[in-house]
């Protein structure tokens, strides 16, 4: 019998769900949880639905954040699971397809803008 982490089974259910998958990048951000002080974070995946960063701090599903990337206002989200470190949040609204464009064409896969940014 295979046993799957928590957020194994989220990213498998959550593939199903979305209409966009999730791009694998590195972007450095802010994440503030409700009733805790602003930490900064790397997002490492985007979708229009959500993202995973890094938390080393337990973050309690259920919890309201705030997500502020670059040259961005902060993004409302809601946890959805945090585990060793990560988390994973779903978007209170999704996100506007351009408006991810947008950041996929700014951000590599190494988190630093690309030229000219």
């Amino acid at each position: 019998m295979v046993h799957h982490t928590q957020q194994e089974k989220y990213a498998a259910a959550a593939q199903e769900d979305r209409s966009a998958p999730r791009v694998k990048i590195s972007i450095p951000a802010a994440l503030r949880a409700s009733g805790a002080k602003r930490f900064q974070t790397t997002v490492r995946d985007l979708s229009l639905s959500g993202f995973s960063a890094t938390a080393v701090s337990r973050v309690h599903p259920g919890t309201y954040c705030w997500l502020t990337l670059p040259g961005m206002e902060s993004l409302p989200a809601k946890v959805v699971w945090w585990e060793n470190g990560l988390l994973g949040g779903a978007f209170e609204t999704l996100l506007s397809p351009i408006i991810l464009e947008n950041i996929l064409a700014r951000w590599t896969g190494d988190g630093y803008p690309q030229p000219g940014e």
